[in-house]
């Protein structure tokens, strides 16, 4: 077998088991022979401040830009603590406008989508910082010296507040009392 043989064969078989490997679904990729494949079985998921880099701002951006499906949205309201009331505060829509969503399986704009992603990410950090579901949310709903005697919880309608409890978090878990 020659060079070119083999190296075709190696780029076929690279390209077969890397195909979608780190593509969020719904982007296209180009395969071997040039055309493109949607990856639309790949499950979507929203990682972890901790698990954040180059790559996985990319697809979180492709993820807010195609938006949050109702599906995938109510798999995130399950893992959190919130109210369909406090996530429409915090999407800043009505409550009508979810449920609207989830009747006509519509997505999200990437505005919304951007904050669910905002949220669920500070969610996944605030309990990989306190150990465990409950700690985090006792303290989510416990006044913050630290955060000017505010609740954490009535703060992430806004991207500053989530950027204020995300940093009182960081401060958590270093040890850094204010």
């Amino acid at each position: 077998m020659d060079k070119t043989t083999t190296s075709k064969t190696q780029v076929k078989i690279a390209s077969k088991s890397n195909k979608t490997e780190g593509v969020p679904r719904g982007v296209a990729t180009k395969n071997v022979s040039g055309t493109t494949a949607a990856t639309k079985t790949r499950r979507r998921t929203v990682p972890s401040y901790n698990t954040v880099d180059d790559k996985n701002v990319l697809s979180i951006i492709d993820i807010v830009r195609n938006g949050i499906s109702y599906k995938e949205f109510d798999k995130i309201v399950g893992d959190t603590p919130f109210s369909l009331t406090e996530w429409a505060n915090y999407l800043q829509v009505s409550e009508r406008t979810i449920q609207r969503n989830q009747k006509e399986n519509k997505t999200f704009q990437p505005i919304q989508s951007e904050r669910i992603v905002e949220v669920s990410m500070l969610y996944k950090y605030g309990v990989e910082v306190f150990g465990n579901k409950d700690n985090f949310d006792t303290w989510l709903n416990t006044k913050s010296i630290a955060l000017g005697g505010r609740i954490p919880k009535d703060l992430l309608d806004t991207k500053f507040g989530i950027s204020m409890v995300k940093d009182e978090l960081g401060r958590i878990e270093h040890g850094i009392l204010a």
